[in-house]
């Protein structure tokens, strides 16, 4: 029986570049949660790997092993194939960890599907790390943490993990379809050895808790990618603009920025109005928070 699995945005609340190791990787400190818009995967019995890709943002994704997601249904298909099919609906090297997601949400289907984990079980995730943490890691930073798609801190370079509780929180997210390569950003960044975030996080009980300490901490990733991009800055003052909006930030290397709002309606009236305004960008609305349980494969 066919999966169909949903792979939800990550997005970078904080981004602390907090130094560099020797070989080069930049060390972070980073609070994540992820949005209920992303991809969705169907993950299907085939012989061999094969990967379809389809959607509104689906224009130049790969569908060979230069696609992460095909690599990591690689990992844990083994002899037996899969028939992947990606719904691309996050826009490519955006911020936002789609390609990581995609990679996440073919453990997952393939899990399910070949019954290493049974269909349904809520900790689907919690396994696969435990099983194949390492292999995982081997794919990128940033796929365990989608793997989870629970709000996290991630340290080192984003192979700590530590679930954390946070709110639920409205935003607005928001792709000016700028190319912003991620080695230049790093290579515009001034100061590699920055201050992190606290190292015991303050409880937060609501939304207001939470944006106010997100506004205390810093992506010190922003500053240059709008050296290598300046036209973040129209998103990050539209976002700032909006009518309740408490915080405007960008997400990660860029350049997708999101806002964050107390009300839902005022967040989904800012995404309405910038979408009028902007018909040329991307954007999306939704309560960012644990997506854990909307990823879990589900039969098609």
């Amino acid at each position: 029986m066919a999966n169909r699995v949903f792979a939800p945005a990550k997005i970078n609340l904080t981004l602390h570049v907090t130094g560099r190791r020797s070989d080069g990787y930049h060390l972070l400190d980073s609070l994540v949660s992820f949005a209920p818009v992303g991809d969705w995967l169907t993950v299907a019995p085939g012989e061999g790997l094969t990967l379809e890709v389809s959607g509104p943002e689906a224009a130049g994704v790969p569908d060979d092993m230069s696609n992460l997601a095909l690599r990591a249904a690689a990992l844990l298909a083994g002899h037996e194939g899969a028939a992947l099919t990606l719904e691309k609906n996050l826009p490519a090297a955006s911020g936002l960890g789609g390609g990581s997601a995609d990679a996440a949400a073919a453990l997952r289907g393939i899990a399910t599907l070949s019954g290493e984990i049974p269909q349904g079980f809520l900790e689907l995730p919690d396994l696969l790390m435990q099983r194949h943490a390492e292999r995982i890691l081997g794919l990128g930073a940033d796929v365990p943490m989608c793997v989870l798609s629970h709000p996290l801190r991630a340290r080192g370079i984003g192979e700590r993990l530590g679930l954390v509780t946070l709110p639920d929180v409205a935003a607005v997210l928001v792709n000016p379809r700028l190319p912003v390569p991620t080695p230049a950003v790093f290579k515009a960044l001034e100061t590699r050895e920055n201050p992190p975030m606290p190292d015991t996080l303050p409880e937060f009980p609501d939304a207001a808790a939470l944006i106010g300490f997100l506004a205390r901490m810093r992506n010190d990733l922003e500053a240059p990618a709008l050296k290598v991009e300046p036209g973040i800055r129209a998103v990050l003052d539209a976002l700032a603009g909006q009518g309740g909006c408490g915080l405007a930030r960008m997400s990660g290397s860029g350049a997708t920025c999101f806002g964050l709002f107390l009300s839902e309606d005022d967040a989904t009236a800012a995404a309405q109005a910038l979408t009028e305004a902007h018909p040329g960008w991307w954007v999306a609305s939704g309560v960012l928070g644990d997506c854990s349980e909307l990823a879990l494969p589900r039969p098609q």
